[in-house]
């Protein structure tokens, strides 16, 4: 037989707990306004600030108010947004409908339709995907409006006299541009200081373009020959103010010659299309905007001189002037065939001899050789004849240099006998 366990007692209610009819009684009341305002209270200090990510839904422009509602939702919820007007007008990414962001605010209730709502303080599209859309809708939304038609493009100034840069004043962009045009073309550098990434930043080089082309010319303040938007590389959200449309419109409404330099080589904003020139770095917006000071001189030398023509290998000259021709030698004279002769009857002696060896002036060598001596050592004409040298003291000193020097001596020896 089964053991079954007994039954257990019914729960008695302790005795210091009131009845629940006593609790209600005693329970304060709230009204509508004091309970909303607590759930705010509660909700607000529990999430405070948040970033949610969702797609916009439900945007139908500014209200008349200036300011702009819409919700945010996914596939599982929805959430109401709203943007205040003082904050709509510094938002990197305006709203529209269907764009998938990333919203940052802080989350509050609205007591009038007992509903939560999320106020947004910045809004930025979610991932790359969604920037590159942008950017894309952008482009062909300006470029349909001939933004960017060749034709409104101008030629660079070939020498400027004032050069204008809108870019950080803290930086190595500015730094590489100024080191670059004094090596290449010293030349007076304008800096409007901006921003050149964060919220406002597109408002200040816009605003820097149209202050240069505000400037009178022969002003205190000189006006520059051509502007230099620069900005080092980064990020597409980095580079993002440079695609925003009020700096796009003051670049294309700038009378000024604009080059752009934003970001790297691999970099593109909307601001390139619209320049008269596009740099890849801020380096070469440097090299574009002067030339180089050596190369220009070099030039004017060259055109202020006559060329001279030049003759490759191979190819025919041109028939100049005829040279005059010259006048034949004259004759020698008469007197001085005999001496010349003699020097040159001579010359066989001493060609064997190319030291301080000299025949008797007057008398023909003997086949060669030395004239004879006596015993009172003079010559058979009468005089006395020197005696050969010996050879040079520095011959003995090395046998390369009597190598040298016997090679030599043989070589006249065979050139003397052959002239013989």
């Amino acid at each position: 037989m089964p053991l079954v366990p007994p039954p257990r007692p019914a729960a008695q209610q302790a005795a210091d707990i009131p009845p629940t009819s006593v609790l209600n009684a005693n329970q304060p009341e709230w009204s509508v306004g004091e309970l909303a305002g607590a759930l705010k209270r509660t909700l607000e200090d529990a999430f405070g600030h948040v970033r949610l990510r969702g797609e916009i839904s439900g945007y139908r422009g500014q209200h008349g108010s200036g300011h702009a509602y819409f919700s945010l939702k996914d596939g599982q919820a929805r959430i109401d947004a709203v943007v205040w007007k003082g904050v709509f007008g510094r938002l990197r990414q305006r709203p529209q409908e269907g764009l998938e962001v990333v919203a940052t605010g802080r989350i509050t209730t609205f007591a009038g339709k007992s509903s939560y709502q999320i106020v947004i303080e910045s809004l930025e599209p979610a991932g790359l995907g969604a920037w590159m859309a942008l950017l894309e809708e952008r482009k062909k939304q300006l470029a349909a409006e001939g933004l960017f038609a060749p034709d409104h493009k101008r030629p660079i100034p070939y020498l400027p006299r004032v050069v204008g840069v809108v870019t950080s004043p803290t930086g190595a962009v500015i730094r590489d541009i100024l080191h670059r045009l004094e090596d290449r073309f010293p030349r007076p550098v304008l800096v409007w200081p901006v921003r050149v990434q964060g919220d406002g930043a597109a408002e200040e080089v816009a605003a820097a373009i149209r202050g240069f082309n505000a400037l009178a010319a022969g002003g205190p303040i000189p006006r520059p020959d051509v502007l230099i938007v620069a900005r080092g590389g980064g990020s597409i959200e980095d580079l993002w103010a440079f695609n925003e449309e009020c700096v796009v419109r003051a670049a294309f409404a700038s009378a000024i010659p604009l080059i752009s330099a934003v970001g790297h080589e691999t970099d593109t904003t909307l601001i390139d299309y619209v320049s008269d020139r596009r740099a890849p770095t801020p380096t070469g917006a440097a090299e574009m905007a002067v030339p180089v000071r050596a190369d220009l001189i070099a030039t004017v030398r060259c055109r202020g001189t006559p060329a001279r023509p030049l003759h490759p290998r191979g190819s025919p000259r041109r028939a100049g002037p005829a040279s005059p021709a010259r006048a034949p030698r004259r004759p020698p004279r008469p007197d001085r065939a005999q001496s010349a002769g003699r020097r040159d009857r001579g010359s066989a002696c001493r060609s064997r001899r190319p030291h301080r060896n000299r025949c008797r002036r007057g008398a023909a060598p003997s086949a060669g050789r030395w004239p004879a001596r006596g015993r009172s050592g003079a010559a058979p004409g009468g005089r006395r004849s020197r005696a050969p040298p010996r050879w040079p003291v520095r011959a003995r000193r090395s046998r390369a240099w009597g190598s040298r020097n016997s090679a030599a001596s043989s070589g006249r020896r065979r050139r003397a006998a052959g002239s013989r």
